[in-house]
């Protein structure tokens, strides 16, 4: 449904998007994710056409968007910053995008009630913006970008100004909203945890380039290069060195065929261990799997609610981060044994900047 070829975007001499190729299909929801700076809005702004594009195509369906103005492309777009009316109700904020698209009058005030309602703001019409909490102001916005039923709906860090609560509530909400409209979601953010749960598909950015693309459970499972990993919060990318059939690590030598690998060459390279690869194991029996054992002591714990994280420092001074969800919980300085699945190594290819 949207089609972005070759697209370059630049602010005078500065390229900030190169070269970008993406799409998305027909009501899926597609999440660019990635570091502050590294181009994510701009490409909003230039499929929005709030800013011009040096090079490239952007088409909705057959249509190419060279040409029209930013209320002619039936984008919606929602600023991280909101952008509202601050002295104007609620509801005539989100009657604003209808009432420009040319929506019939008789027919603004249902539609204004229906995208509230859509928000969980059903009955807040009256009540002015600058009355509002964060979390209300949010909803508005949400709902002035949804009122004109664009093809296309992009949101730009949404939910970047809310304390965690607040996210937290409006992260499990979202689903269901953009379930409910049925419409092509572009969902940018630099949170990975709103990339995974929210994205059908999840596009990892970098210095004005897409470097990685896939379901969420195909990046979280075999994530491509040493920044991927460490974007996605897989904290524990160790040297290795490949030696053909073999790959030394820091635990012991094992069979290439063992591992997951993105393609690494021979020689020095990085590997990262998935989640699940390290466990306890002079705590219970780990599964058969788990063959390589690590000895260390607990240095740190931590609760998080449905678990235990502890960070376990080895005898050779590494730190590895340990999830323990039930059952007796060793105390900072216990001597622990770690378990190790080889099947949870993940060989990388080397960064392209490396590569060079």
């Amino acid at each position: 449904m949207l089609s972005i070829e070759g697209v370059t975007l630049a602010y005078g001499d500065t390229v900030v998007v190169l070269d970008l190729t993406l799409e998305a299909a027909d009501g899926e929801v597609l999440c660019v994710l990635g570091p502050s700076g590294c181009g994510k809005s701009t490409l909003l702004r230039g499929i929005a056409g709030l800013e011009p594009l040096q090079g490239g195509t952007v088409r909705l369906g057959s249509v190419d968007l060279a040409g029209l103005r930013p209320d002619e492309r039936g984008v919606g777009l929602m600023f991280q910053e909101h952008a509202l009316f601050p002295h104007r109700s609620v509801a005539d904020n989100v009657a604003f995008g209808p009432r420009m698209r040319g929506v019939a009058p008789r027919d603004i005030d249902q539609r204004v009630r229906e995208t509230l309602d859509l928000v969980g703001l059903a009955g807040t019409g009256d009540r002015q913006v600058d009355e509002l909490s964060g979390g209300e102001r949010q909803r508005v916005a949400l709902a002035r970008a949804i009122a004109p039923r664009p093809r296309l709906l992009m949101l730009d860090e949404p939910l970047g100004s809310l304390d965690r609560a607040l996210q937290t509530r409006l992260l499990a909400e979202l689903p269901d909203v953009f379930a409910e409209l049925g419409t092509t979601v572009v969902y940018v953010t630099h949170d990975q945890d709103e990339a995974l749960s929210l994205a059908d598909r999840v596009a990892v950015m970098r210095a004005g380039r897409i470097v990685q693309q896939g379901s969420p459970s195909e990046l979280w499972r075999g994530p491509r290069t040493p920044f991927v990993a460490g974007f996605l919060g897989l904290e524990h990318l160790v040297d290795v060195q490949v030696e053909g059939s073999r790959i030394v690590t820091p635990w012991g030598e094992f069979d290439r065929s063992v591992v997951t690998d993105a393609g690494a060459g021979p020689g020095p390279g990085t590997a990262v261990l998935l989640a699940d690869a390290i466990r306890l194991a002079n705590r219970s029996s780990p599964p058969r799997s788990f063959e390589f054992a690590l000895a260390g002591a607990v240095a740190h714990r931590r609760f998080l609610g449905d678990h235990v994280r502890l960070r376990v420092e080895t005898r050779d001074g590494r730190t590895y981060a340990v999830p323990v969800w039930r059952g007796d919980v060793p105390e900072p300085g216990d001597e622990v044994e770690l378990a190790l699945d080889p099947s949870s190594i993940h060989l990388l290819a080397p960064d392209p900047d490396q590569a060079e």
